[in-house]
């Protein structure tokens, strides 16, 4: 993998761009180990994102069935 491409996956991912330029500077000194340990925080962020977002949609979920429920009982269940 060349830095262009790694750079275009990392914005494709959403990294934020500071996380990113530390990826690459990693990256572009040869030090695999420490991009790695990098990019597997970044995954972690990632998915504590996309848990909260997650509760999120559970959430209105939730109010949505109520108010359906609610308009339901006042139209006399129709």
């Amino acid at each position: 993998m060349d830095k262009e491409h790694l750079r275009q996956c990392l914005f494709d991912a959403g990294c934020r761009d500071e996380v990113a330029e530390c990826i690459l500077r990693e990256f572009e000194s040869g030090n695999l180990n420490d991009t790695l340990k990098l990019m597997k925080k970044e995954r972690c962020r990632a998915i504590d994102e996309y848990h909260e977002s997650g509760r999120k949609v559970d959430c209105m979920d939730f109010v949505l069935r109520n108010l359906n429920n609610e308009i339901s009982k006042n139209n006399g269940g129709i």
